[in-house]
């Protein structure tokens, strides 16, 4: 399993988590956040992850140089309006390229970030096509969920429209280790989603296998997607968490 950050492993891939026998974290330190920064080491440190991998890599900040409702991808992620940020956001990508290398040969099967990077976030797309980049190298499957936001649902209209998976399956959240882990993030003082999340019953993984594969390929129009503003408790207003991508 790869992902961006420290928490995004619950709260996207919680259905796999434990079955996992690697997971990575990718990105540590906060953009200019050191109190945030240290707290996530910290939760890092003090997690019962069975092979974790921290690459941590410093995040580019480039998340706030983004519009999700307007967003286009790119070789190195997604569309990052300022100059510096983008620079800093393209170097990531070089280096996530070959830290990844190693980390994930000899896998047939790694789970990872949608294309759309869930709620539009720029590291979580950065991620995906980082792993993607190595599918040809090292011939692996690449599975990802169907979780998105209403901002970056035309980001995942778009994206969805080309064809990108073979076969999907369902699998049901292990909630015990999400809140589990959750606790830890959250007595870390590093948990970054709201505490009133709700993990869904189940989510739906979808098989995106190297380009050479000559299985049919599927676009994602038509599919039910999570939407994250439906998967929580508190507070309102609150909406229905599946969406169909049109």
């Amino acid at each position: 399993m790869v992902v961006a950050h420290p928490d995004d492993e619950i709260l996207w891939l919680s259905g796999v988590v434990s079955s996992a026998d690697r997971i990575i974290f990718c990105f540590g330190d906060q953009f200019e956040r050191p109190k945030s920064s240290a707290a996530r080491r910290r939760a890092v440190a003090a997690l019962p992850l069975r092979g974790l991998v921290d690459l941590k890599l410093p995040e580019s900040g480039a998340g706030f140089f983004v519009d999700r409702a307007r967003a286009h991808s790119t070789p190195a992620g997604i569309e990052i309006a300022d100059a510096a940020a983008r620079a800093r956001y393209e170097n990531n990508y070089t280096a996530l390229v070959e830290a990844l290398r190693p980390a994930l040969a000899g896998y047939s099967d790694v789970y990872t970030h949608n294309p759309w990077g869930e709620y539009g976030h720029a590291e979580h797309v950065q991620v995906y096509r980082a792993v993607t980049a190595l599918q040809a190298e090292l011939g692996y499957t690449v599975w990802f969920s169907n979780y998105v936001d209403g901002t970056s649902w035309p980001f995942a209209r778009r994206v969805g429209a080309q064809p990108c998976w073979t076969r999907r399956r369902t699998v049901v959240p292990d909630q015990k280790t999400a809140r589990t882990l959750m606790g830890v993030y959250r007595r870390h003082g590093a948990w970054t989603w709201t505490r009133f999340h709700r993990w869904p019953a189940q989510e739906t993984l979808y098989a995106q296998p190297p380009a050479e594969n000559s299985e049919p390929r599927y676009p994602m129009a038509g599919e039910w997607l999570l939407d994250v503003a439906g998967l929580r408790w508190w507070p309102p207003p609150w909406r229905a968490a599946r969406r169909r991508l049109d």
